[in-house]
């Protein structure tokens, strides 16, 4: 499938990131550079310009303008959310529209190209750079954590401009399927929404979305990229694949040929690999961690807690006797009450914090 990007390559741009993509073996990014870079400014846009015009016109009473830190923090999670709806949408469109991608073998898999695919790597590749930039203009704000996860997520999307594994590009995007709910979690508890409906309604959707798609989606699908990556790593294209590239004579791409990229008849190096399921197994890690985190505040809430020891127990006996006679004379006088806005147990309470899963990287 093509790249459905509305604008074209622009001429300028790619020869001017041509000897960045020699250098770097990139040999797709010329074909999205402008899609690399408009996506960092329209990310900016939103950040700089609508967050803070359609907050002040729409939440002027919880909007922290005043606050420099808060303000980076709400801004942020307005981007955040804008980011991952619009990715969730065109993933899932390319994965439901793309024909070539959907007939690869494990060869195409591990060395193919789809324009599509690529669209969808180089405007994730585009959010990471301007996550990079803000976290190193608020590095103070947001920490070593942050900084950390925007590198590793941009050199990681990066390398599917070799190509390499740029039929995954799609598939491991979808965990930003629970990002949404995540960021309207956050926002319910900043305009004072906290145990609402409404937040019940949408944490359950975010405890749904992130068991399916970050725990049962997600370790499906990495123990899929790592068979392919264990068979590239021993085994080079097969020969009909190379040849196909030294056939190639337009510069027109070729929506068929998925392997139009694949120049070297050799393995995946083994440090490329390594360097891939080490970031794959870190994420998986911290979904897992986030997950059990998540179970452990069930069993708190729900699971009533053992009694404290004996000792403490005869410590407070005689203090307890002591006030009883007391306390109940006093609450005789008392009028009696009943408290109808009483807390419920409910469903952010299963949930971290949210400032907690993004120093967990999760977004």
């Amino acid at each position: 499938m093509r790249d459905p990007f509305p604008f074209p390559p622009i001429p300028a741009l790619a020869k001017a990131s041509q000897p960045w993509a020699d250098r770097l073996s990139f040999p797709t990014l010329p074909l999205h550079i402008h899609e690399v870079i408009g996506a960092a400014a329209f990310y900016t846009f939103v950040h700089v310009v609508v967050s803070p015009v359609l907050s002040n016109l729409f939440f002027s009473k919880y909007y922290p303008k005043h606050s420099r830190s808060k303000k980076a923090n709400w801004d942020t999670h307005v981007v955040s959310l804008v980011q991952s709806t619009l990715i969730n949408a065109l993933a899932l469109w390319v994965m439901y529209a793309d024909k070539e991608r959907a007939a690869m073998d494990w060869e195409q898999r591990v060395w193919g190209y789809t324009g599509a695919s690529g669209m969808i790597q180089a405007l994730a590749c585009g959010y990471f750079v301007w996550d990079l930039g803000i976290t190193l203009l608020n590095f103070d704000i947001f920490g070593f954590g942050l900084l950390a996860h925007a590198v590793s997520a941009l050199v990681v999307y990066s390398f599917g401009f070799r190509p390499f594994l740029n039929y995954y590009s799609t598939t491991f995007i979808l965990y930003e399927l629970s990002t949404p709910f995540l960021n309207i979690h956050w926002f319910f508890d900043k305009l004072n929404m906290t145990g609402s409906r409404a937040q019940l309604y949408n944490g359950v959707a975010l405890l749904v979305t992130f068991f399916c798609c970050r725990l049962i989606w997600g370790t499906w699908q990495s123990a899929v990229v790592y068979k392919d990556m264990w068979q590239a790593v021993h085994r080079a294209p097969s020969p009909e694949y190379i040849q196909s590239y030294y056939n190639t004579t337009s510069s027109i791409i070729d929506a068929e040929n998925v392997m139009l990229f694949a120049a070297k008849p050799e393995p995946v190096p083994v440090w490329l690999a390594l360097l891939y399921v080490a970031s794959n197994l870190t994420l998986n890690s911290l979904n897992w961690f986030w997950f059990f985190k998540m179970v452990s505040a069930v069993r708190k809430r729900f699971v009533p807690k053992e009694e404290g020891s004996k000792k403490e127990k005869l410590a407070t006996s005689e203090e307890k006797e002591g006030k009883a006679s007391t306390t109940a004379t006093e609450q005789s006088k008392r009028p009696v009450t009943v408290n109808k806005h009483r807390r419920q147990n409910s469903i952010e309470d299963l949930i971290p914090d949210n400032e907690e899963l993004r120093e967990g990287t999760i977004q």
